[in-house]
């Protein structure tokens, strides 16, 4: 998931946890392991050494493969004293010792959100991967309730350990905030969405709302979506095609982080409602860039949240708009959200979730002796 300017959540949490945790133990020597070529940004330290394990693992019988087979491999040649696994998966073929790091289970739940053959294989062997490893981290107390309710796994085996923003998001000036809607919607307020294109993240459900808002104030607000490609999506292009709003709507892609933070900071509002979420790290970018959050009021996110969102039931096309509707007319309940969400932001801290999962290593692998010992 360490992909150069392609990180998401899972490569996010990677990114910024390990470079931390790499950064503050140099008297530790690491081993990265990677499927393929790698970027020279990802090896936090003179203290990592990295290696590329064939194949290419991006489908399920390749996954196998490379969890199974060729790393079991190197992990002899390494003798590691503890492995981790930060996507979801870890060898079952292995007798080292496993951290696994699991986000969220969305596909228990929705498993026609993702292809079949990926559903099928995460349903079969996710289970076999929560009963392998010595430990699971993950990243809500919802998501922790999850997995342990799903697997019938102790909870005592789960750590949470929470995501947090980027530190590219602070509060923008006026004039920032007037240059990127200049550039962007020609100087329109606007609602942000940040996500990938995926079922779950709900935009089925948020386009309709929107246009339903624009229906009912005549308002000059756009919908802005910061996102993979769009246009692949032909249910959602039927919806804007269909509607005398299309020209309201602005996609405009992928963003590095620099550029994304300035566009999520010039944001009237910012509207994540998705359906399922193990963390939503959006809704957190918000808060730290001082904007009003509209989220659901399902999964993690009100956990996230706190009190410094409006939630909404994300299967709710009224809902979603009546929030917007709220927000784009009411001047003091957005600085209330705002000076909320600055407060709330503060919960969630990349150095001090690096420091956790440090801990939980320290642990993990005291147990492992303790338990080698005594057999």
């Amino acid at each position: 998931m360490l992909l150069p300017g392609k990180l998401e959540g899972i490569g996010w949490f990677t990114n910024e946890i390990f470079r931390r945790i790499v950064t503050a133990h140099p008297e530790v020597e690491f081993h990265f392991f990677f499927d393929r070529s790698f970027s020279q940004d990802f090896i936090f330290g003179e203290n990592v050494i990295a290696h590329v394990v064939p194949p290419q693992a991006r489908r399920p019988f390749l996954m196998r493969i490379w969890y199974d087979v060729s790393w079991p491999y190197f992990l002899k040649k390494v003798k590691p004293d503890l492995v981790i696994s930060p996507d979801a998966q870890c060898s079952l073929k292995t007798s080292f010792p496993q951290i696994v790091v699991i986000h969220d289970i969305n596909f228990e739940h929705y498993p026609n959100d993702i292809p079949a053959v990926y559903a099928r294989d995460l349903k079969k062997r996710t289970p076999l991967f929560c009963n392998k490893a010595a430990r699971i981290v993950t990243v809500s107390e919802f998501s922790k309730g999850d997995i342990s309710k799903q697997y019938s796994i102790s909870s005592d085996k789960i750590n949470v350990v929470y995501n947090a923003a980027n530190c590219a998001y602070s509060v923008l000036s006026d004039a920032e905030k007037a240059d990127v809607k200049a550039r962007i919607t020609g100087g329109q307020d606007y609602f942000i969405f940040v996500g990938s294109i995926h079922p779950r993240k709900n935009l089925q459900r948020l386009l309709p709302a929107f246009i339903q808002f624009k229906n009912a104030t005549s308002s000059p607000m756009k919908l802005v979506i910061v996102g993979n490609t769009f246009w692949k999506n032909k249910e959602l292009a039927s919806v804007i095609e269909a509607t005398e709003h299309r020209d309201d709507i602005i996609f405009i892609g992928r963003l590095d982080v620099k550029e994304l933070s300035k566009v999520v900071g010039a944001a009237l509002a910012s509207v994540y409602v998705s359906y399922f979420e193990g963390f939503g790290i959006p809704v957190v970018e918000a808060f730290r860039a001082g904007v009003p959050v509209i989220t659901s009021n399902v999964t993690s996110l009100p956990e996230v949240a706190g009190d410094a969102a409006i939630k909404v039931d994300p299967f709710s096309v009224d809902a979603i708009a009546g929030a917007l509707q709220r927000v784009a007319n009411d001047a003091d309940l957005r600085q209330s959200l705002v000076e909320k969400g600055l407060k709330r932001a503060q919960s969630f801290d990349w150095d001090e979730s690096a420091r956790k999962f440090w801990t939980i290593i320290e642990r993990t692998i005291q147990d492992v002796r303790s338990y080698s010992s005594y057999k």
